[in-house]
């Protein structure tokens, strides 16, 4: 059963480069050339985009938020947006610096380093918006331009998950979103973490939902059966016990497995009819690098099932805050028939060998998650 992310959510639309939302011009002088930098039209020195907000309630900005907070932003937060500059990020190292500023650091994919390998293998534009007073940053939204798709997505690709908006105030959310280019995917977004006004919710979509298995009270892969459906239950442990009959090998991080995986998993869509992620080269670099930058933030872990001269499965695991990711997974199931069961149970059990305290599964159902695992909503954004 394939239990990972294969591609993400249409990532792939076609469309003009973007003419950026509005302009807002910057009467500053001798400050360098003027460029379009997606949203607006701002002066560039040393590297370095920087505008004054000059009217948050000017037609061009008032028209793009919601009616219902512009009273609010009146009444409470003049002085705060009256004071408020915008600065366009591009440059590498100043993203990292702002994204160890702003980063809650709960989640992998709050890792400057796991988003960082799929940033090495696409090479797209940074574009971090970061707002900012004469004394402090207050919100950034990190996101990047991928010249293939002609369009903006969350820095990281639309692979990445539980977004936030990193804001110390959340009612500059909407305006953040106003001040984005288009066209623009923001995908993924957590509203655990992320403080959103209920005013705003009608500007976000439903997106596929992700999947977790609390383990705080599971003690063994076998408690966590026993909380399943009697035929649920069944079909697990017949398969499981299916493959322990061709006495397979479990094999702990051999990283060079990572082809196999790419093989397995290619094939395994190809007979299917559907086409891998895998077919992007892109990405097989960017899982290169996922497991080259691992052990600064995050450890990867690789689990490989052989049955005799064959590899029946190969999983890719990251670990990171008692949290146990099962990123990507290439399963033999047309030559061993219930390997993707058999794995998951056995990554259960070793979850809690390891002492997690929770497996994510990631994205998406593909029809059986739900049935096994607490949903997590995901919301989105997009125009």
């Amino acid at each position: 059963m394939d239990n990972r992310k294969n591609s993400s959510v249409s990532e792939n639309d076609e469309g003009e480069q973007p003419p950026g939302s509005f302009a807002i011009n910057n009467k500053k002088s001798n400050s360098g050339p003027l460029f379009n930098a997606g949203s607006f039209l701002v002066d560039q020195k040393n590297n370095s985009q920087t505008i004054k907000l000059q009217n948050i309630f000017s037609p061009q900005i008032e028209n793009r938020l919601p009616l219902a907070l512009i009273d609010s932003y009146r009444a409470e937060y003049s002085k705060l947006l009256n004071d408020l500059y915008v600065e366009i990020v591009s440059d590498e190292n100043r993203c990292l610096e702002l994204w160890k500023e702003f980063s809650p650091g709960k989640s992998l994919f709050d890792t400057w380093e796991f988003r960082l390998a799929f940033y090495l293998a696409y090479k797209p534009r940074l574009h971090f918006i970061l707002f900012k007073n004469k004394s402090e940053h207050i919100a950034l939204l990190p996101i990047w331009y991928e010249e293939d798709k002609k369009k903006y997505f969350w820095f990281g690709s639309a692979w990445q998950e539980e977004n936030n908006f990193f804001t110390k105030e959340p009612i500059l959310i909407p305006i953040l979103l106003s001040l984005s280019p288009r066209p623009i995917l923001l995908n993924a977004i957590s509203l655990n973490d992320t403080p959103l006004d209920r005013r705003l919710i009608s500007n976000f979509k439903t997106d596929d939902s992700k999947y977790i298995l609390d383990l705080e009270n599971i003690k063994s892969s076998e408690d966590f059966l026993m909380r399943l459906k009697k035929n649920r239950r069944h079909d697990l442990r017949k398969d499981r016990r299916r493959i322990e009959k061709q006495n397979p090998k479990i094999i702990i991080n051999n990283f060079s497995d990572f082809e196999e995986l790419v093989r397995i998993s290619t094939e395994r869509f190809r007979q299917k009819g559907k086409k891998a992620d895998w077919e992007d080269p892109r990405r097989i670099e960017a899982f290169h690098q996922v497991i080259k930058l691992s052990g600064k933030s995050y450890k990867i872990r690789m689990i490989t099932v052989r049955v005799g001269d064959k590899v029946a499965g190969v999983d890719l695991i990251a670990l990171f805050n008692n949290s146990y990711y099962t990123l990507k997974c290439g399963y033999d199931v047309k030559n061993f028939s219930g390997i993707g069961n058999f794995v998951n149970l056995f990554e259960i059990q070793d979850a809690i060998c390891l002492g997690i305290k929770k497996i994510d599964f990631l994205q998406n159902s593909y029809q059986w998650k739900d049935r096994w695992f607490e949903e997590v909503p995901l919301v989105r954004y997009e125009k």
